[in-house]
């Protein structure tokens, strides 16, 4: 694990820019620091998805996958799961960003994408924080757009965080993509 401070040069700047004095004082990485040199797409879903955004989505994922995008996400709700198994069975770039502290053990296929150097799991949080919780994912969905070149929310459930967090990215003028049943959130 290696800590980055605002002062290395791998410092993704997009933090600094886009959240001011609300950005992390340090992250802790595991992986290719590199990969946060690269643009960016940002991968947001609700826990709550209807059915017909599912495969769509699924389908997105294999189009990034095929065409070497790197994808970041917290990777945290089942669509996002899944997306993420569909980009770990290509060559894609991963960025992982748990809402909690650095994890200590990796489930194989990730250390597998983390040694082959394709993947980072990045966190923005101190070791403290050991347990997800409704606000850590909230801080962690607004770092992972700060990040972002550009945003693909496949569901926001209205009244829900990602709803929340699409009013935040008009103002910092991110491209945003939806699927159609987000689109009414907007």
């Amino acid at each position: 694990m290696t800590v980055l401070s605002p002062d290395d040069a791998a410092w993704p700047r997009l933090l600094t820019d886009r959240l001011g004095d609300a950005a992390p004082e340090n992250l802790t990485t595991q992986g290719n620091p590199d990969l946060l040199a690269l643009s960016k797409t940002a991968l947001f879903c609700s826990a709550k998805c209807p059915g017909s955004v599912i495969l769509p989505t699924y389908d997105q994922a294999a189009k990034w996958r095929d065409t070497g995008r790197c994808v970041i996400s917290g990777f945290h709700s089942p669509v996002e799961k899944e997306c993420l198994h569909i980009l770990l069975r290509g060559d894609a770039p991963v960025i992982l960003c748990p809402a909690r502290a650095m994890l200590t053990r990796l489930p194989a296929q990730w250390a597998i994408a983390v040694a082959s150097g394709r993947m980072l799991i990045l966190s923005a949080f101190a070791a403290t924080a050991t347990r997800i919780t409704a606000e850590l994912a909230a801080r962690r969905n607004e770092f992972v757009a700060a990040l972002a070149d550009e945003i693909f929310i496949a569901h926001a459930t209205v009244g829900g965080h990602v709803e929340t967090l699409m009013r935040h990215l008009r103002a910092w003028e991110i491209p945003l993509h939806t699927s159609s049943s987000t689109a009414a959130c907007q």
